[in-house]
């Protein structure tokens, strides 16, 4: 699905994100390492920490999504399934430790076949 399902007027909206995701905007927070005032408080929702933490755990999932089907599924994967190579570590746990760059090199390399 494309980013602008995510976002109002130009923002990643957490209330829209929780709406696809069918889980509440707190926990969609908790998922992307981000407290629960950075999605109630429309300061925090736009600042500059809140929207990268949300554009990285989109554009994982999104790069997920066509592999699993949905949005809903390529969620839970990126919630609960541990990565080879990263000690058992999930998606959402590297992206909260500010590592999205390396979950998104490790999809590529498995879409490219060099893991499997």
């Amino acid at each position: 699905m494309g980013l602008a399902q995510y976002a109002d007027d130009g923002i990643f909206a957490p209330r829209k994100i929780a709406d696809v995701f069918r889980t509440t905007s707190e926990e969609v927070a908790r998922t992307a390492g981000l407290g629960k005032d950075a999605v109630q408080r429309r300061d925090r929702i736009q600042s500059d920490r809140t929207q990268s933490r949300l554009r990285e755990m989109i554009e994982v999932i999104n790069k997920v999504e066509p592999r699993f089907g949905s949005a809903l599924i390529a969620y839970a994967w990126y919630r609960s399934e541990p990565l080879p190579g990263f000690s058992g570590q999930t998606a959402m746990q590297l992206v909260r430790a500010g590592r999205a760059e390396d979950v998104l090199d490790y999809v590529d390399a498995v879409d490219a076949g060099v893991h499997a």
